[in-house]
């Protein structure tokens, strides 16, 4: 399985990025995807996330301002991020699992993820 993200980069305040993530190997369209993120200094956090249904749930801080969508044809993830703020400065991570839905807990065996992007907003 591989998850090969981009998209990231330096913004200012305000200023908009869409990430993109490509999922191989695994059957996409059954399965959960998400964004997370982790800010220097900070825990890995669920950024967005959306199951094999297209039910979706974000984090409070980035509702309304970033979008997740996912291509199945294309077995990619997107998250369109618009109105950044310096807060929203991490590397993002891509994440899929063999399961329906965006686990409170993670498996080795049943998740996996991509290798990060970083995003830096500037102020």
């Amino acid at each position: 399985v591989q998850l090969q993200a981009s998209g990231g980069g330096l913004v200012q305040a305000g200023g908009s990025l869409n990430l993109s993530c490509v999922v191989s190997g695994t059957f996409f369209h059954l399965n959960a995807v998400a964004w997370y993120r982790q800010a220097r200094g900070k825990s890995r956090e669920l950024v967005a996330g959306m199951s094999s249904s297209g039910t979706t749930n974000y984090e409070d801080s980035v509702k309304g301002r970033f979008t997740i969508s996912r291509d199945n044809a294309k077995s990619t993830v997107y998250l369109q991020m618009n109105s950044l703020r310096p807060e929203d400065t991490a590397v993002y991570y891509c994440f899929t699992t063999n399961r329906h839905y965006i686990p409170t807990y993670h498996d080795k065996l049943l998740d996996y993820w991509g290798q990060g992007t970083q995003v830096t907003v500037s102020s």
